[in-house]
């Protein structure tokens, strides 16, 4: 399959899937694949004096040639909501679409993370990534859980993109070291062939080894070897 390019959007079926470790990873296989790559996060909620935010995470994990935050804001909550409760000029889409858009005049991948889950409210009128998505005619890569409760979620959100018309990828974002037969039977019933599969654990490896491993995680669409087939036959034998 052609690796994707241009604007991609990263989302997830809810908060806390691994969104950000999946952008890095994407990120790094593609830069190491040769491409000018840019990651784009519009909002930044809840993160404390001295804690490392999502962009200086990719920063550190993948060393893209760009990594940008276009509005922080300081409580745990939505980014329109954290606007509004923290007295902040709230993301506006046009504004957002200018930014991905001038990135990627000069970049081969830019790839934009959401906050939460699809349909989130990111800004001014309630917009969402998968309006940004529509926007900018990009695919979304879906970053799921690997747990009861994933098989709805990733249906809900492939079943949102589809009547959008958003072309999709689901990446499993923290696999267990562990698995157990809810992991195991969910690889069988998933509604879609996966895309990726991100060991639980990687956001605490150093930044030289998460580089060397990641295109073991990404299907070659994200500029991996990764093989949804061989990965469940593996798995069911465990």
């Amino acid at each position: 399959m052609t690796p994707w390019r241009g604007p991609v959007i990263v989302t997830g079926t809810d908060t806390g899937v691994g969104k950000t470790i999946v952008t890095a990873a994407i990120a790094a296989a593609a830069t190491q694949s040769g491409l000018r790559v840019a990651v784009v996060k519009p909002g930044q909620t809840g993160v404390a004096d001295g804690e490392e935010t999502d962009a200086e995470a990719v920063q550190r994990f993948a060393a893209p040639a760009t990594v940008r935050t276009l509005a922080s804001y300081p409580d745990p909550l939505a980014p329109l909501t954290a606007a509004r409760v923290a007295g902040l000029a709230p993301l506006v889409l046009a504004d957002v679409l200018t930014a991905v858009e001038e990135l990627a005049a000069d970049h081969e991948l830019v790839l934009v993370e959401g906050a939460g889950g699809l349909l989130v409210q990111l800004g001014d009128g309630g917009w969402s990534i998968a309006d940004l998505a529509i926007a900018l005619g990009a695919p979304a890569v879906v970053v799921a859980r690997a747990g009861l409760g994933t098989l709805n979620h990733v249906a809900l959100t492939l079943e949102a993109l589809d009547r959008r018309e958003i072309p999709a990828a689901v990446v499993i974002g923290s696999w267990p070291a562990q698995s157990e037969l809810v992991h195991r039977t969910n690889l069988e019933d998933l509604p879609t062939e996966l895309a990726g599969i991100v060991p639980d654990g990687v956001g605490g490896w150093q930044p030289a080894r998460f580089r060397e491993r990641v295109t073991d995680w990404l299907a070659p669409e994200l500029y991996g070897a990764f093989d949804a087939e061989k990965f469940r036959s593996a798995a069911s034998s465990v």
